[in-house]
């Protein structure tokens, strides 16, 4: 029972997290790997759980789906499913203890890019332009990391979008949630059929992911949003800092 109670308050804070910031990974990943569940399978549980409220983010960004300049948007969502799909089978075919080493070095490229991926995308747009080709391989890389991991992909989605043109950022927040949504239906669609998914472990994130994604949404109007991307920021160092110090310990 204590165990079901502290993957349910994970679940709150990662859904609140992600309607209000972004992040919800640094949060239930961790703890499903606290609580005994192995790294790969605690991977695979928190992209299961998670995945109702990227669906419910997609849903309420619907009208703002858009192609970008020289890039269709069904284009991106088809390399979305398939990248979301090879990424999903990789995962699934890396050992624990590959994933194990793995695992400390995407938790901090996931936190770098959610700590420095938008003004990464600004600085970069100054002096590099980015064509429509460019756009689509970069695409393709970060939906195979999307189904592998996926720690701050929409934040990589949106700062490599920016190179590319001066995208509204409507537009880009929309095709955002879509493409996430994308390889992450696909990678869950895998990871129910073959992968190790710790169901009572899973459902417990899951129901406290839709209440906190709800209270989340609630909260980003009152805090800060530079406020909320310092908590995310932070909890993913520690969370670094704790996976590195595990591994290496």
């Amino acid at each position: 029972m204590e165990t079901m109670l502290l993957l349910f308050g994970a679940g709150l804070l990662a859904g609140a997290m992600n309607a209000a910031a972004g992040g919800g990974t640094f949060v239930t990943l961790p703890a499903l790997v606290a609580t005994g569940v192995p790294s790969v399978a605690a991977n695979v549980s928190s992209t299961v759980a998670l995945l109702p409220g990227t669906l419910a983010s997609a849903l309420a960004w619907r009208s703002e789906f858009r192609s970008f300049e020289g890039v269709s948007i069904r284009l991106l969502l088809a390399i979305s499913l398939l990248g979301g799909l090879a990424g999903a089978a990789l995962l699934l075919l890396t050992p624990n203890s590959a994933f194990d080493g793995i695992l400390p070095w995407l938790l901090l490229l996931g936190t770098l890019a959610f700590a420095f991926g938008r003004q990464a995308g600004a600085l970069l747009r100054r002096h590099v332009a980015l064509g429509p080709g460019a756009v689509v391989a970069a695409q393709v890389v970060l939906s195979i990391y999307g189904g592998y991991f996926g720690g701050a992909v929409g934040i990589m989605m949106m700062a490599v979008w920016s190179l590319l043109s001066e995208v509204d950022i409507k537009a880009m927040s929309a095709a955002r949630t879509l493409l996430v949504s994308a390889m992450n239906s696909v990678a869950v669609l895998c990871f129910a059929l073959f992968g190790p998914v710790h169901w009572p472990a899973t459902l417990a994130v899951l129901l406290g992911a839709v209440i906190g994604g709800y209270g989340g949404a609630l909260l980003a109007r009152m805090v800060p949003a530079p406020v909320l991307r310092g908590f995310v920021i932070l909890y993913g160092a520690a969370m670094t800092a704790v996976f590195f110090w595990r591994a290496h310990g």
